[in-house]
């Protein structure tokens, strides 16, 4: 029994996210059942983390075990030669038997992009948010370094998540402007049930004006979901890069 390992790149428009659902196709079905077509072979696939619908990823990390004959490095091939051309395996290997794609990851970075312009981009309307508002890129910058750092971040998880400790270690947190488009990267040890589009769409109100950048500390301190902004749009969230103990997605997508 082998253990692979994948780097896998989708876009979430047309999936209700990566997770198996049963009121829509996920991108974890068409790769399992993918990988039953090739290997003959009942496997489920483990992924770091689940995107909710309609959120994409630069480079998803999956596991599953097999017994197929395949070699590592030719399961992208594969796999790729059977999924819709908005999933794609980038990368494909042997794992240590050991390994977990979820549990052994070290640090996830997300990146939320925004398109802030008089019109919305019929290219861009599926990846960016689109604001018509000028943003006020210093403002929304001072918000973003205070999320830095460990903190309980009771107050930017869904209102429906049960998870008790919600105390989390961002190391990356910074606004990036190119022309109409900017960028928010995030990374951190872990995140909460929309996590980062609650980030996002706090500190998006800080750019309008509609609430003061120290509002940030109030939230992290109180906990309460109300003193936090909105939940931004999916489209805009994308899962940019894994790092592990011996293992960087950013090391295979250069």
């Amino acid at each position: 029994m082998k253990r692979i390992r994948m780097i896998i790149e989708y876009d979430g428009t047309n999936y209700v996210g990566w997770q198996v659902q049963p009121n829509g196709v996920s991108v974890q079905q068409l790769i399992e059942e993918q990988l039953r077509a090739v290997t003959g072979e009942p496997v489920t696939v483990n992924a770091s983390g689940r995107t909710d619908s309609g959120v994409h990823a630069k480079a998803q990390v999956a596991h599953f075990d097999t017994e197929s004959k395949i070699p590592p490095e030719k399961f992208a091939f594969a796999l790729n030669a059977g999924l819709p051309k908005d999933i794609r395996v980038r990368y494909s290997g042997e794992a240590p038997q050991n390994f977990h794609a979820r549990f052994d990851a070290k640090s996830k970075q997300y990146r939320y992009t925004v398109h802030n312009a008089a019109h919305s981009s019929a290219f861009l309307r599926n990846t960016a948010l689109h604001i018509h508002y000028r943003l006020d890129m210093e403002r929304m910058k001072l918000a973003a370094a205070l999320f830095l750092g460990e903190h309980d971040f009771s107050a930017f998880k869904a209102a429906n998540t049960s998870v008790q400790n919600c105390v989390r270690t961002v190391t990356r947190s910074e606004w990036s402007k190119q022309g109409e488009i900017l960028h928010y990267d995030v990374e951190a040890n872990g995140f909460l049930y929309n996590m980062v589009r609650i980030i996002a769409g706090t500190m998006l109100e800080i750019g309008m004006g509609r609430r003061e950048p120290d509002s940030v500390k109030k939230a992290l301190l109180t906990g309460r979901r109300f003193d936090a902004g909105p939940t931004a749009p999916a489209h805009g969230l994308m899962l940019m890069r894994v790092k592990y103990e011996d293992f960087d997605t950013d090391d295979f997508l250069k």
